[in-house]
């Protein structure tokens, strides 16, 4: 397969799916020992083994900008192109936090704004830890709710520039999706009564 998308695979965004990492990261991708050494002939569920074990997220560190693991995956998977109920299965386990991390991104990378609002937000109630590997190569904590937040309101996430997504008010306007609620709503309805 070397460095091609699957034949089958579908246009996202009008492109190659690969293309939605940047030239410049792509080709470190490529150049990259892990992607060579262990990424190499991978089918969907090597993928996913590999997920499971990984120890952080993030995108280039160092100042040989070396892609972390999770950037390599990412690209596999956007090669590789899962079926859409293996990626709803995928994002509904919570066995493996990583490995529901690199779905989320590629959620967000390939679907439709509706999809992702409706997917992602309720995910705002998992707080488990993740470690990220900043670009200077040192890890940071964040949680998985914030890494949410980043993919559904910033630009960027992992040296990944991420497609445009529609303001969810403009969808709620234009009757797609309906209001949020929020979870802490309730928690405030249900302190005022006691």
């Amino acid at each position: 397969m070397a460095n091609r998308t699957v034949g089958t695979a579908r246009l996202v965004h009008g492109t190659d799916p690969q293309l939605l990492i940047e030239t410049t990261f792509r080709q470190r991708i490529y150049e990259s020992l892990y992607w060579k050494d262990q990424c190499f002939g991978l089918t969907i569920t090597g993928v996913m083994e590999k997920a499971a074990s990984l120890t952080c997220i993030g995108g280039c560190f160092g100042a040989s900008r070396k892609p972390t693991e999770f950037l390599c995956l990412m690209l596999k998977l956007l090669q590789l192109q899962p079926d859409r109920q293996m990626v709803d299965v995928l994002i509904d386990q919570e066995d493996f936090k990583y490995l529901r991390a690199l779905v989320l991104l590629y959620f967000r990378l390939t679907e439709a704004p509706v999809e992702i609002y409706q997917k992602l937000e309720p995910l705002y109630r998992d707080f488990r830890k993740l470690r990220m590997r900043t670009e200077a190569g040192s890890f940071e904590i964040v949680h998985m709710d914030e890494f949410i937040d980043t993919l559904l309101h910033e630009k960027e996430t992992c040296v990944v520039t991420l497609p445009v997504l529609t303001r969810r008010m403009a969808l709620e306007d234009a009757g797609q999706l309906a209001p949020r609620i929020s979870p802490l709503d309730n928690d405030d309805d249900s302190d005022c009564d006691s």
